[in-house]
């Protein structure tokens, strides 16, 4: 891993024009900037943009983040820019910014927990951290990107609704279930109150549906990870092994597409490339693949 150079300067913004790196801070006066690139691939870009409708600033509200520009030379515009906070995002990147922006973030290393987004800026990010002695725990480098635009091509479950506080620990525990198959280790490792709190964020702001039993076992779970005005990512994805294999994950989707399509046109995920049978749900929901994700795991 590399040494960390400075625990100050790195996350403060360069002056416009200093030095000739091609990659800064960005600062309040890029937002419009920022904004311009996010709109021009609303699926892929729907985290950053989720933020930006919160936060309303190239300067993330949270703590520890910086979001990063690629400038054209001489002052020119803005061409690509990569959050970096708990997770690296990057953003309109293509190869040739990839290993600029994986240089800066292996120079200015902090711990994160996973790289996402589409694959070939992920994996040239992870190609220069690799480069820099930054190693991966998992590098997933096909990840289906689909979407799905107008209604399910089945009928809803009608047992899926808004997961409510009162069912908060059922619900806790099926999205660490699905966290701990996802990523082999307890989301609880990283801080059980942070997660806690995103999980009741998730709730609070009916952006988490789940079907229990009667006693409160959960069926199934899924979440609204991101929600713009135009598109939604479902994340958390997750069946009870007890119901797995009886064909209910198709009527459970549809049913979050409904819920989703009441916040936004469209609906978007992305799945690993081995996982089959989620694949097949997805298909016969309607999803269609539009472009394909990467994720690396620190």
């Amino acid at each position: 891993m590399p040494t960390i150079r400075s625990r100050v300067v790195p996350w403060l913004a360069s002056p416009r024009g200093a030095g000739r790196d091609p990659v800064r801070v960005l600062v309040h006066e890029d937002t419009a900037a920022l904004r311009a690139l996010v709109a021009r691939d609303p699926v892929a870009n729907v985290f950053i943009d989720s933020l930006l409708s919160t936060g309303g600033s190239a300067v993330p509200a949270q703590r520890g983040a910086v979001i990063l520009g690629f400038f054209e030379p001489d002052g020119g515009a803005l061409a690509a820019a990569c959050w970096v906070g708990s997770n690296v995002v990057p953003i309109g990147v293509e190869a040739g910014h990839a290993v600029h922006f994986g240089r800066w973030i292996a120079t200015h290393w902090q711990p994160h927990a996973s790289i996402f987004g589409p694959s070939v800026a992920v994996l040239g990010i992870m190609e220069a951290l690799s480069a820099a002695g930054v190693n991966a725990q998992a590098v997933r480098a096909d990840q289906p990107l689909l979407v799905l635009e107008g209604a399910p091509r089945l009928e809803p479950n009608p047992a899926l609704a808004h997961s409510t506080s009162g069912r908060f620990d059922e619900v806790l525990a099926a999205a660490a279930a699905m966290f701990e198959e996802e990523v082999g280790y307890s989301p609880f490792l990283g801080g059980e109150e942070n997660y806690r709190r995103r999980v009741a964020w998730l709730i609070d702001h009916g952006h988490s549906f789940s079907h229990c039993e009667p006693g409160g076992e959960v069926v199934f779970k899924a979440d609204l990870g991101a929600v713009t005005a135009s598109v939604t990512q479902v994340q958390g994805v997750w069946m009870n092994p007890r119901y797995r294999g009886l064909g209910l994950g198709a009527g459970y989707m549809a049913a979050v597409v409904q819920y989703a399509q009441r916040l936004a046109p469209v609906t978007s995920l992305y799945v690993n490339d081995f996982n089959h049978r989620a694949r097949a749900v997805y298909e016969k929901v309607g999803f269609e693949q539009v472009g394909t994700f990467a994720t690396v795991l620190f």
